[in-house]
């Protein structure tokens, strides 16, 4: 299994750059993993929709369906492509330290 070393932490990534280790999770592997996605600073909207993802999948365990998380966040879906490039699955979820979804997001 691949790994990713932000500052002195290595943490465990599968093939598609989502951590294994969920708890190692902070804002610096946030970041590092943005730069993964081609983002390369995370502004005010990245954190707000990263936070959203955060909490949603703490509470219930699985990442949102895409039109909860464009209502939950008053973000229209070109919006969150706008930040995450690569979408709101494999970008933001990567970032937000989420397991990989498995297709609702």
């Amino acid at each position: 299994m691949a790994q990713i070393v932000v500052g002195d932490v290595t943490i465990e990534v599968d093939e598609d750059g989502f951590i294994q280790e969920p708890e190692k999770w902070n804002v610096k592997v946030a970041q590092a993993l943005a730069e993964t996605e081609y983002v390369n600073e995370l502004t005010e909207g990245h954190w707000r929709l990263v936070n959203y993802l955060r909490e949603y999948y703490q509470k219930f365990g699985v990442a949102p369906m895409i039109r909860k998380l464009c209502k939950e966040t008053g973000m229209k879906l070109a919006e969150i492509y706008e930040l995450f490039p690569t979408g709101p699955a494999k970008g933001a979820c990567k970032v937000a330290g989420l397991a990989k979804p498995t297709g609702c997001v």
